[in-house]
């Protein structure tokens, strides 16, 4: 275990400094990303689908190379996979559990080995709560805020209806931060919190591209008269290359890749979204962009 510091406010990250409930006092652990990278809060469920881990590690690998870190709390799901996948790609990322930051209370005991890895590779580890203070059912809304507060956006990945996912989306909105979500599944339940963020005007996050433009980056464009891949998921390039043969039904799909509906119907709808293929009388076929 790292030396830990306690931060004053005069010593909190800039944009913390800014929102209406800041903490009297922080507890560092390792070293905190400068605030001119752009950070970038990513929730969801602590149960996610196969799609949604899909969906959050590659989102989180598109914005390798950029100056961005990644905030997430710890928790065992999305949380653990955003910060996987930050540190897979060398992207410094911030942990705040709903915890004390000593080991023998760290919130979930199962990511105590993950906290030591996101200190020993640069990142850091930041609560409110004295160091042995352990986690219970009102240290974690309260740490959603710091979690909102520490960025200038948050990414809803998936999350259900009453979510703790929605407080941070929330606070984000009370913050002034962008909330941004991955639209889902009509039939996933652990999609339905993100759908109505998006519902209610959140910005939809269907590729890796989107994410960029959202933070404030421009994406590479891929080479004029190729069609524009869907860089969400890797079943995404499987149904070009079927529809490039012939059209298919919605079912015929579902079969060739081997998935079942839920983890299908997101990706043709996204797919949809971002003008690559159209259903025509019952068959998906592509557009020719």
């Amino acid at each position: 275990m790292s030396p830990i510091e306690k931060l004053d406010q005069a010593h909190f990250p800039a944009l913390l400094k800014e929102i209406t409930d800041p903490p009297k006092q922080l507890y560092l652990e390792g070293e905190l990303p400068s605030d001119e990278l752009v950070h970038l809060t990513v929730v969801g469920s602590r149960r996610p689908s196969r799609y949604g881990q899909e969906v959050a590690e590659h989102l989180i690998t598109g914005l390798a190379g950029q100056p961005v870190a990644i905030v997430s709390g710890l928790a065992i799901g999305l949380d653990t996979i955003a910060h996987n996948s930050a540190l897979k790609v060398g992207l410094p990322t911030i942990a705040v559990p709903g915890s004390g930051l000593d080991r023998s209370v760290l919130h979930p005991p199962s990511n105590r080995r993950l906290a030591d890895k996101i200190v020993s590779s640069g990142g850091a580890l930041l609560s409110e709560l004295s160091l042995t203070e352990p986690a219970g059912i009102h240290t974690f809304p309260r740490r959603n805020r710091i979690m909102a507060g520490l960025s200038q956006a948050v990414l809803v990945v998936e999350a259900g209806e009453r979510s703790g996912t929605l407080i941070t989306s929330r606070l984000a909105l009370d913050y002034n931060r962008d909330v941004l979500a991955v639209p889902g599944s009509i039939f996933s339940p652990t999609s339905k919190g993100a759908n109505d963020l998006i519902r209610q005007g959140a910005s939809v996050i269907a590729s890796s591209g989107d994410l960029l433009l959202a933070l404030g980056f421009e994406p590479e464009e891929k080479a004029s008269g190729q069609a524009k891949l869907l860089e969400l998921a890797p079943p995404a390039e499987t149904v070009r290359q079927l529809l490039a043969v012939e059209p298919l039904a919605r079912d015929d799909l579902i079969k060739c890749l081997k998935l079942s509906a839920q983890e299908v119907i997101p990706i043709l709808a996204m797919m949809e979204l971002k003008g690559l293929i159209k259903e025509e009388m019952g068959e998906f076929r592509l557009t020719g962009r």
